[in-house]
């Protein structure tokens, strides 16, 4: 038993060793800006400069990344799977792989095609659900999905699983995440972000009209289709709104004040959420930086506002985010339709999708494929050392399936299945 624990504290401290360099390039990834800003402390670490000197220090283990990648053999993807399909009518190989655009904290985010119909599926590691002690929040996500149906959110059609993995069938929008865009836009206009919010605004008041705080509004978690509309995902760490919600969960730098104190929380953190996403569009940069630590001692120092633009910006856009911003709950904009900025803005065309969005996405591919490398060999060194965990918790998983009728989306014999031969191409 010793021996066993040796063997793994060393497989640990190797594991460690190798992903110094992915772990930095993750964490600037995901609690620093992206992009710089002449009024942004020197202290502020820019994701693009570390980013190119980690290339610099190892062209050649980055050309093997690539190449690895490009050539990908997963066993998971190219092998017969003998595990058994757990309460589901669909599986994996009902679906063409067509390449990941996107990887997060479980797992990797498939283009994939059924039936003539380009999907989003989601494939979530049990492992790292497991070491993250996330079940509960994994099978709650999916309870809010299966009865939520809205234009401005990412709605799902089928969950199903297999011994390794969970899977999330959900809508594709190829225009990319609004964290994407800000990286390469630095700014939006006022115009953009006004249509932007407008978006968010809409999909956030179908929540709340079912009782959800959604709790991590970040551009992350803001989608473009390919007209320009704004949709929301992620309801990882979404709760009913009991009035009795201590729990202290979110993103650092978007979290309202009354969940970094651990205060009773509703609907407001979402909008606070929302003016700290206008703030960065505005200025290009945050108004808190750091940990939670260091953010919850900026929040006590001052209330942040901004005070003029030097970009033109009008006063109506300006008292919006202000308003959006307040620290207290009670003084916070509630109802950011009636705001004076939003006057005779036209959201019922907004709601039918008759307007003409100021800012379209490309038809290109809208994501960092760089960025996916890291953190997907990041995710599956951590994978293959904590596998165990999926062969003794598999009871958990049971209740994950659904199957939306409306969709169609049947069960295929594998026989008869679409033969998965695009694995993550890029080209």
């Amino acid at each position: 038993m010793y021996l066993q624990y040796v063997v793994y504290q060393l497989k640990l401290i190797s594991l460690r060793h190798s992903m110094t360099e992915t772990k930095l390039k993750i964490a600037i990834r995901r609690y620093s800006s992206p992009y710089k800003n002449g009024n942004q402390d020197k202290n502020d670490i820019s994701f693009n400069c570390v980013f190119r000197n980690i290339n610099i220090m190892n062209p050649k283990r980055i050309i093997e990344q690539k190449a690895q990648l490009k050539n990908y053999s997963d066993t998971r993807k190219y092998s017969k799977d003998n595990s058994v399909e757990i309460n589901s009518q669909l599986n994996k190989h009902n679906f063409q792989l067509q390449y990941v655009v996107g990887v997060g904290g479980f797992g990797r985010v498939w283009k994939v095609n059924y039936k003539q119909q380009i999907y989003a599926m989601k494939e979530i590691s049990k492992a790292l659900v497991l070491l993250k002690q996330s079940v509960h929040s994994i099978l709650s996500e999916l309870q809010f999905l299966t009865e939520l149906r809205h234009n401005f959110l990412i709605n799902v059609f089928s969950a199903f699983q297999d011994n390794q993995n969970l899977y999330l069938v959900l809508d594709y929008l190829g225009g990319g995440d609004l964290r994407f865009h800000l990286g390469k836009m630095r700014k939006f206009s006022e115009e953009q972000t006004k249509f932007f919010a407008a978006c968010i605004i809409i999909g956030l008041e179908y929540l709340h009209d079912n009782n959800i705080i959604h709790r991590d509004i970040k551009p992350e978690n803001l989608i473009l289709d390919y007209q320009g509309y704004v949709h929301i995902t992620d309801l990882g760490i979404a709760i009913k709104n009991t009035g009795l919600n201590f729990e202290t969960s979110g993103t650092p730098g978007y979290m309202a004040p009354e969940v970094i104190f651990r205060q009773d929380h509703g609907i407001a953190v979402d909008y606070f959420a929302l003016g700290v996403i206008c703030y960065e569009f505005m200025t290009g940069r945050r108004p808190y930086y750091g940990n939670r630590r260091e953010i919850r001692e900026q929040i006590l120092a001052k209330q942040v506002s901004i005070h003029s633009s030097n970009e033109g910006w009008s006063n109506e856009s300006i008292d919006f985010i202000n308003q959006l911003l307040q620290r207290k709950p009670k003084n916070r904009l509630m109802n950011p339709k009636q705001h004076k900025w939003f006057k005779n803005f036209p959201f019922e065309s907004l709601i039918k999708k008759k307007l003409k969005a100021p800012f379209i996405p490309s038809n290109s591919d809208n994501f960092d494929k760089s960025q996916i490398i890291y953190e997907d060999e990041e995710n599956n060194q951590i994978i293959k050392l904590h596998q165990h965990l999926t062969k003794e918790h598999q009871h958990l998983f049971q209740k994950y399936s659904y199957q939306d009728s409306s969709k169609q989306l049947a069960n295929k014999s594998r026989k008869n299945s679409i033969n998965n031969s695009k694995i993550f191409q890029f080209n």
